[in-house]
C-alpha cells in the first residue's frame, strides 16, 4: 500500500516559511510584497481562484491589488492597464486570469506583463529562460509538482520520468523541471505508440491529460511516485486523470485529487512573487 500525498500539508509548509519572513519584513519596516491580480469577465472558475488568491494573501500577510475588468474590454484598453501596472513600483507580480474572452489574444496579452513582474511564469521571455536554464518566475503548477515529489524524500536525480501531456502550461515545463533535477524524462501524448509500456517504467509518473481514470494500474512500475494534475468535474465533485484507489495498492506515492497538486499551486504562486527576480 502506497502513501497518499498531502498536498496541503506540504503548502503549509511553504507558507510557514513566508508568513516568516514578512513578519521579520514588517518588523524591519521594510516593504513586503504586493500582488496585482486581473480578472477580465465573470468567469466563475477564474474568479474563485482570485477569491482563494486573496483569502491567502491576507493570511500571510501580503499585499494585493485586484482589478476587475469588463468582459468586452478592448486589447488597447487592458494593454494600458497591464502598462500601469508594470510602471508601478509598488507591485511587485502581476498574474492573468485564463481564459480570456474571444476578442484578446491570450499568448499577445500575457507577454505583455513584463518579464520582472510575471509571477505566472505565462511571458514569452520567462518561457525561453526557463527553457534556458536561466533565472526566472517558474510556472506555479509545474513547480508545485517538484516540490510535492520532494517531499516524498526520494531523490530525483538518476530516475526515469514520463509526463502524459505536453501542454505549454504544465506538461512541457514540468519535463524540463525534471531535466533540471536530472532525470532522464519521456513525455508522452496522443499520438505515443505503447503508452502503457512507456508509461509502466517510469520511476516518476506525471499525467496532466485532463481524462478521468485514464491511468489505471496498468500503467504504472511497482513503487513508482505518481503525481496525478487532472481535475475534471464530474457531477460537481473534482476527478483526477489517476485510478487513484486501484494505482495507490502498486504505487509508493500518489497524489489524490483534490488535496493534491491543486492544493500547492496558489502557494508556489506566492512565493514566486515573495522570492521575485533579482
Amino acid at each position: 500500500m502506497g502513501v497518499s500525498l498531502n498536498g496541503k500539508a506540504v503548502a503549509e509548509n511553504l507558507r510557514n516559511e513566508m508568513r516568516k519572513s514578512i513578519e521579520v519584513k514588517k518588523a524591519n519596516g521594510e516593504k513586503v510584497p504586493c500582488m496585482a491580480n486581473i480578472l477580465v469577465g465573470n468567469d466563475g472558475g477564474s474568479l474563485h481562484y482570485v477569491n482563494n488568491q486573496n483569502k491567502l494573501c491576507a493570511n500571510l500577510g501580503i499585499e494585493v491589488k485586484s482589478i476587475y475588468l469588463d468582459e468586452k474590454i478592448t486589447e488597447e484598453e487592458i494593454t494600458k492597464v497591464i502598462g500601469d501596472l508594470n510602471n508601478d513600483n509598488n507591485i511587485n507580480g502581476i498574474i492573468l486570469q485564463l481564459p480570456l474572452p474571444k476578442q484578446l489574444d491570450e499568448a499577445k496579452i500575457t507577454s505583455l506583463i513584463s518579464f520582472e513582474k510575471d509571477i505566472d511564469g505565462l511571458n514569452t521571455v520567462s518561457v525561453g529562460k526557463l527553457y534556458k536554464g536561466e533565472k526566472c518566475f517558474i510556472p506555479c503548477t509545474p513547480r508545485g509538482i517538484i516540490e510535492i515529489i520532494k517531499s516524498t524524500g526520494e531523490k530525483i536525480e538518476g530516475k526515469n520520468a514520463v509526463v502524459i501531456g505536453r501542454s505549454n502550461i504544465v506538461g512541457k515545463p514540468v519535463a524540463q523541471l525534471l531535466l533540471n533535477e536530472n532525470a532522464t524524462v519521456t513525455i508522452c501524448h496522443s499520438r505515443t505508440s505503447n503508452l502503457k509500456e512507456v508509461c509502466s517504467r517510469a520511476d516518476i509518473l506525471v499525467a496532466a491529460i485532463g481524462k478521468p481514470g485514464f491511468v489505471t494500474e496498468e500503467f504504472v512500475k511497482q513503487n513508482a511516485i505518481v503525481i496525478d494534475v487532472g481535475t475534471t468535474s464530474i457531477n460537481g465533485k473534482l476527478a483526477g486523470d489517476v485510478c487513484f484507489d486501484r494505482i495507490i495498492e502498486k504505487a509508493s506515492f500518489v497524489t489524490p485529487v483534490p488535496g493534491g497538486v491543486g492544493a500547492v499551486t496558489t502557494t508556489m504562486l506566492l512565493k514566486n512573487l515573495c522570492e521575485g527576480i533579482e
